[in-house]
């Protein structure tokens, strides 16, 4: 999948994340905008209402959404399930995606009305979705490979090319001068490539070898940055854990004691 192809499938997902978002608030505005006394006169209190058809329903359907898209997430992680059909970091996109639009929906659930034991779960899982997306920020900062694989630090440093050597032997250029690149290039990062293409351009390096040697620098600034941080955020991941875990497992935990509850004073949903 290559990036334009990427963008649009997470430029779908957020397309259908606000559509729905956009489709409940408007279908249900005028009973989720009564004070909670005044719903039970509303014409259809019975539909909206938590328990009733279209609230119930939407609460089962996000939470499905919300299991569906943590259960097939860990499954290819930890277990490789699907692994030769999609990437790990595509179904990542897919993991949020579902676990963004499932809690919207139970938010519509609850016709915004929060109390007791529900609320703990409610604001859980908000503290699961903020998480998750702070997540999603640092792990994009981390090199991985193709498959979508965190890379180590000595996996990253290993990409690292001898440029002075690559200058030598396909672009002719003397050690001397590759040596001065080299230091622009691991110097201030203050317009490094503009410092790059004038040193290249007063040296008389051949137009048509310029854009080659100034991508070549790029990759390795590129690569420097990601090894500089890489450790950073690793780390922040680890700490990420400790913030999204016990949030998630606090949620699924009542959630499960809800439906249970539910079941017991005999609600149904359509059945």
């Amino acid at each position: 999948m290559n990036k334009t192809v990427h963008a649009l499938y997470i430029g779908l997902f957020v397309v259908i994340t606000i559509l729905v978002t956009i489709y409940l608030a408007y279908t249900g505005y005028a009973y989720y905008n009564l004070p909670l006394e005044e719903r039970f006169y509303h014409p259809r209190h019975d539909w909206f209402k938590p328990s009733g058809t279209y609230g119930h329903g939407l609460g089962i359907v996000g939470t499905f959404l919300i299991l569906f898209g943590v259960c097939l997430y860990i499954a290819r992680k930890r277990y490789g399930f699907l692994g030769r059909l999609i990437r790990l970091k595509y179904l990542l996109e897919f993991h949020i995606f579902l676990c963004t639009l499932g809690p919207i929906m139970i938010l519509f659930h609850t016709a915004f009305k929060f109390g007791g034991i529900v609320s703990i779960a409610f604001w859980s899982m908000v503290a699961v979705v903020a998480s998750g997306v702070i997540g999603r920020f640092i792990y994009v900062q981390i090199p991985h490979s193709i498959e979508g694989r965190a890379l180590s630090l000595a996996e990253v440093n290993a990409m690292k090319q001898d440029i002075g050597e690559v200058l030598r032997e396909k672009f002719g250029v003397e050690s001397a001068f590759s040596m001065q690149l080299a230091g622009i290039a691991n110097g201030p990062a203050a317009d490094q490539v503009g410092q790059l293409r004038q040193a290249l351009r007063s040296h008389n390096i051949p137009k048509k070898d310029r854009k080659p040697i100034l991508n070549l620098f790029k990759q390795e600034i590129s690569l420097a940055k990601k090894i500089a941080r890489l450790e950073t955020m690793q780390r922040l991941f680890k700490y990420w854990h400790v913030a999204h875990l016990p949030f998630a497992l606090i949620m699924l935990v009542i959630v499960v004691l809800h439906v249970g509850v539910t079941l017991a004073f005999g609600s149904k949903w359509i059945f």
